[in-house]
């Protein structure tokens, strides 16, 4: 075999054995991948069935129960456009309460209920994943657009 043939394999097997690397690395990445989706996705049906995923948005004030074996709760998330039950069996963060962010990775039961199998509490906006983020924002300007527009005396709005 002449030297050029010997580089010219070498190359083809080099960039055989990096391709198939490369194959590997992107299919463990996508296995791992959880995507995160607010309520109204949830309502909508755009969710995996039957995989994980991340519910995100806000704790429903006055929705959180806790069952008597003291591990087991049922709360409601909110994107003040859609509500989705979450039922969930651990201890609770700290920062969790009702009227505040919080993700929750696990899957919709048949019985359209989010069985959580981690809930993450969010202190802050700034932490909660874009999607969710954006989800909110648009129902507050979803909610502000159907309130009534009052005048005062000079004519401008209030």
């Amino acid at each position: 075999m002449k030297p050029r043939h010997k580089r010219l394999t070498f190359i083809l097997v080099g960039l055989a054995g990096v391709a198939v690397a490369a194959g590997l690395v992107l299919n463990a990445f996508r296995g791992n991948i959880t995507f995160a989706f607010s309520p109204s996705e949830v309502v909508a049906g755009k969710v995996p069935h039957g995989s994980n995923f991340r519910l995100g948005g806000l704790v429903e004030k006055g929705s959180l129960e806790r069952e008597n074996d003291g591990l087991t709760v049922h709360f409601v998330v909110t994107d003040l456009a859609q509500n989705v039950k979450v039922t969930y069996k651990g201890i609770l963060p700290d920062l969790f309460k009702e009227g505040t962010g919080a993700v929750s990775l696990g899957k919709m039961g048949p019985d359209g209920v989010f069985h959580a199998q981690e809930v993450l509490a969010k202190h802050d906006e700034k932490y909660m994943p874009p999607e969710v983020a954006r989800a909110l924002k648009e129902a507050k300007k979803d909610k502000t657009k159907g309130m009534p527009v009052t005048m005062n005396e000079g004519g401008g709005n209030l």
